[in-house]
């Protein structure tokens, strides 16, 4: 597995590519924010760990840069700060995953393996082709979800649902294989936060000619606006 480390700590950089090489894990480092992008797209890592205090480009701005791109590669931030507000900020920015420092190095390859294991167990869902749904249209070359020419923004969990969505239009998912999709594998994810999943992103297919509806006690549909 490849992992892409952007951490500009040069004795964080050689503990973390030394101990986790030990356990096959093949660690690119970068320490530059304005770099990471760049090597980010050249060397297609697995999984990113991204730090949020960089030189150049802060971890955040890397983030919405690679998700506006089409960078659809499960991302873990490490941060010293250790807030809820920052946890929801890069959350919502598009991680996957958080992780505050000091952190178990134990815990850190246990995080990147389940993110690489989840990308990997999810990919097979999107079919190569999906229909087309208002100004909505799938590539299965970049992974992203286009309104028009413009990559809609959402988060890897929103991607996973419209995607699920997607297949069928007009034909109702239930919540229980939603959750599987967008969750999977997470025993610790309350089975409620798909409803927060599918608040978010009905909020983002406003004027893209698409609407997430509710069906109650089926689930829910992706339909073209009249």
């Amino acid at each position: 597995m490849r992992l892409l480390l952007v951490e500009d700590d040069p004795s964080m950089q050689t503990t973390l590519q030394r101990t986790l090489g030990r356990r096959l894990i093949d660690v690119r480092l970068c320490g530059n924010g304005s770099e990471a992008l760049a090597l980010w797209r050249a060397i297609e890592p697995d999984v990113v760990a991204l730090d949020l205090s960089l030189p150049g480009l802060d971890g955040l701005q890397v983030l919405a840069q690679a998700r506006a791109a089409g960078l659809r590669t499960p991302v873990l931030l490490l941060t010293a700060r250790g807030t809820v507000g920052d946890r929801v900020v890069g959350l919502n920015a598009g991680a996957d995953d958080y992780l505050p420092k000091p952190f178990d190095l134990d815990e850190l390859e246990a995080r990147i393996r389940a993110l690489n294991r989840r990308h990997r167990n999810a990919g097979p869902e999107t079919p190569a082709r999906l229909p087309e749904v208002g100004s909505l249209r799938y590539e299965a070359d970049s992974g992203a979800v286009y309104h028009r020419a413009e990559v809609l923004e959402l988060t890897p969990r929103e991607l996973a649902l419209l995607k699920a969505l997607m297949v069928k239009p007009g034909h109702a998912v239930s919540k229980e294989r939603l959750f599987e999709l967008v969750f999977p594998g997470e025993t610790d994810v309350q089975y409620e936060a798909i409803e927060v999943v599918v608040y978010r992103l009905r909020k983002k297919l406003a004027g893209t000619g698409a609407s997430l509806m509710t069906l109650r006690g089926l689930g829910y549909l992706l339909r073209e606006d009249a």
